[in-house]
């Protein structure tokens, strides 16, 4: 049978039927039964399958997505800072954007699970979930704080909530709970709407909570703008971070935004309840100290715990960064809501400095009509030179969170009063008591704590040299002040100690750090030469930048080397620092021989890894840095928005092209469109030109005739009078 099929199928191949391919040469070419053909198309022609075009599917969210959502966020932050006064009263079409609901789930998803999900990564279910919480948002069926019910969940929670038990149900309900992963989601949504809202509109004199500004900017600001100032008001106003009356809060946030879904929205995420574990009064039960602890084996979607050096760094905040507000259930919308709240403050202390400022003819300092003239020598920014009795009353003011300072070049009674008009204000607008305590004024030559940096003013006397009339060079005695931002060395072992880094206040000694006992050498060198570089990097404004690292790097040296002396039983830190050296760079040994890591890394050829720790000498610490810092500073993100905004008026464009014009230049556009001018009227001439030549020649031909015709006539007449 077999032989049969294979005899078959050589004669068809062979002898093929009379086909019209013998007509058409084309239809030969892809007939597999042409007389050329071979046994391979003939396989072809039979495992042939049609293609059919894929219809895309009317029901998958991802068709809902039309542009990119960093594009769309890119176009609101544009047209906000545009138009910056406008009143926003359409924002629910920005809610109706599945493209933003697509952003906040990569947002909150990188937070959850420690890593960044690309949009082609998202599953479609995921998809669904997220239009059905959109729908739900939308159709006012959505609720703040829910525990057992859920639109979405996150991809890490792999909870049946069907089948809990009523013990675990219990608990889950009236126990403190993390937020929801779709309270997170709505957040971000509503965060990425407001804030290219209101960025715009903030005071260039508020820096928390704010992209583009922190504590350094502030450092930088008070370097530059507070020179001069005698009396300083430093207020705590920390009381608002920790909540304010929703009627407040929502009376602030409609003076600019009239949308009333997205109020709803607020109002309700103020309003809900947040659910908290019960306290009790019992006494605590002591913990029993383990033995031994298990590492802890992290779950493939769980992120990573902040490393130690990071950790430790955060307990160096000073107390004006430490309090980070957390209203109901607005999650990462409470800092923004707590700026657009303590802004109204702001602008009426904006008010209060230009009706304070008062020039002086006789004064030096601030001359011009705003008082924003370059003061003193340039080559010192904070140095203010002193003046007559008669001096310019001025003010200037800064907030940084809940913290405010406000220095004042002018007697203490204007202090004075500008304090109690400021309680005032913060009583009827916020509702909260204040009292002198809480806004004490003091003089420079005290010091003004502020960001763990300490304000204070030090009188030298520079020759001031000019030239007077007739080239005459003089040289004078000058009397002035210059500004000092020094870092608090009493606030830094105060975090020390905080940390258990160190031991006592007048003589502090250094405490071994146990939490890095099971950590190899080069680990722990490692994570303390980064925790040391971010503490260089904190201090980078502060006038004793050399002295106050070199005693971070002595207090952490000094931990590390009885750390090394517990671990590998070495009894003192001389005798580590024997061994290790100096920066502790070489590899400990222990009584016994070699430390085991040390064997390890000697084995996988890493000997040399192990990394000293810096700034062990007072040579390797950097320099304060006193880089001049521009009177109308603001983020690269704004200047490139305004930048931005200013290319594309179209006033611009014709500015530039009369400033061009007046300049004897010529732009581009104007450039293209003369030589194509030029280009047309070469054009003309030459067919002028051609006209030209071509009657040129024809006259040319007829004095040629005439003159023939002449000759030709003489010839003749000398012709006829030869004859005679």
């Amino acid at each position: 049978m077999h032989r049969r099929i294979t005899v078959f199928t050589l004669q068809v191949l062979r002898n093929p039927p009379i086909t019209p391919s013998q007509r058409n040469p084309i239809y030969s070419q892809f007939n597999p039964f042409a007389r050329g053909a071979n046994g391979l198309a003939f396989f072809r022609f039979f495992s042939f399958t049609p293609v059919h075009r894929r219809v895309p599917d009317p029901n998958d969210p991802a068709n809902l997505m039309k542009e990119d959502g960093v594009s769309v966020c890119s176009q609101m932050w544009i047209e906000n800072f545009r138009e910056p006064d406008r009143l926003v009263s359409n924002l629910t079409s920005y809610l109706r954007r599945f493209e933003l609901w697509v952003l906040a789930y990569q947002k909150v998803s990188a937070d959850e699970i420690g890593s960044y999900v690309p949009r082609s990564s998202i599953t479609r279910s995921a998809l669904e979930d997220l239009l059905a919480l959109r729908n739900a948002v939308l159709d006012n069926r959505f609720k703040w704080g829910a525990r057992l019910e859920f639109f979405i969940k996150s991809p890490k929670d792999k909870t049946e909530y069907e089948s809990l038990s009523k013990r675990k149900i219990k608990a889950i309900l009236t126990t403190t709970q993390p937020a929801p992963f779709q309270d997170k989601l709505v957040q971000e949504v509503l965060f990425m709407i407001l804030e290219p809202i209101y960025e715009a509109r903030f005071s260039q004199k508020s820096f928390a909570f704010r992209p583009g500004r922190n504590a350094h900017t502030v450092l930088r600001v008070i370097r530059r703008n507070f020179a001069g100032y005698l009396w300083y008001i430093k207020g705590d106003l920390s009381v608002i971070l920790d909540g304010l009356k929703v009627g407040l809060v929502i009376s602030a946030l409609m003076r600019d935004v009239r949308d009333k879904k997205i109020i709803d929205l607020i109002k309700l995420a103020l309003v809900t309840p947040v659910i908290t574990s019960p306290v009790d009064g019992e006494e605590k039960k002591k913990k029993k100290k383990r033995k031994y602890q298990k590492k802890k084996v992290l779950a493939e979607d769980e992120p990573k715990p902040d490393p130690y050096w990071l950790e430790t760094f955060f307990g160096f905040a000073p107390e004006e960064a430490e309090k980070l507000p957390s209203w109901g259930h607005c999650g990462i919308l409470s800092p923004l809501l707590a700026n657009i709240c303590l802004d109204e403050l702001d602008r009426w202390m904006e008010g209060k400095i230009k009706d304070f400022y008062h020039p002086s003819k006789s004064d030096v300092i601030w001359n011009s009509p705003e008082g924003e003239a370059e003061q003193g020598n340039t080559s010192w920014p904070e140095f203010v030179p002193t003046s007559g009795p008669d001096k310019t009353r001025k003010m200037d003011y800064i907030r940084y969170g809940g913290h405010i300072l406000i220095g004042i070049r002018g007697p203490r009674a204007d202090a004075a009063t500008l304090r109690k008009q400021l309680i005032e204000f913060c009583d009827q607008k916020y509702m909260i008591k204040l009292d002198n305590e809480n806004l004490p004024i003091e003089h420079i030559t005290k010091g003004i704590m502020f960001l763990d940096h300490v304000l204070c003013r030090r009188v030298v006397y520079p020759t001031l040299r000019y030239t007077a009339t007739g080239g005459k060079i003089i040289s004078e005695k000058g009397v002035g002040t210059l500004l000092s931002v020094t870092a608090s060395l009493k606030q830094c072992i105060k975090q020390f100690r905080k940390l258990n880094f160190v031991k006592g206040d007048r003589e502090p000694d250094p405490q071994p750090c146990f939490r890095m006992f099971h950590a190899t050498q080069a680990h722990t060198n490692a994570q303390m030469n980064k925790f040391l570089s971010t503490i260089v990097e904190w201090y980078r404004y502060a006038d004793n930048r050399k002295k106050v690292v070199n005693f971070c790097s002595y207090i952490i040296r000094g931990s590390l080397a009885k750390l090394y002396a517990a671990k590998y039983k070495l009894r003192s830190r001389a005798k580590v620092y024997k061994i290790g050296a100096r920066n502790l760079s070489r590899p400990l040994k222990e009584r016994k021989g070699q430390s085991p890591e040390y064997q390890n890394l000697l084995r996988m050829g890493l000997a040399e890894s192990i990394d000293g720790l810096q700034y062990t000498r007072m040579s390797l610490i950097p320099e304060a840095d006193y880089t001049p810092f521009p009177s109308n500073w603001r983020p690269d993100h704004e200047k490139a928005l305004v930048e931005y905004i200013r290319l594309d008026d179209p006033k611009t464009l014709e500015e530039q092209r009369s400033c061009i014009r007046e300049q004897g230049l010529v732009s581009p556009q104007d450039y293209i469109s003369m030589l194509v001018w030029n280009y047309k009227r070469n054009a003309i001439v030459m067919d002028q030109l051609s006209l030209v030549k071509s009657a040129v020649n024809s006259t040319k031909d007829l004095e040629n005739y005439d003159t023939d015709s002449k000759d030709e006539q003489a010839s003749e007449e000398g012709f006829h009078a030869s004859r005679l």
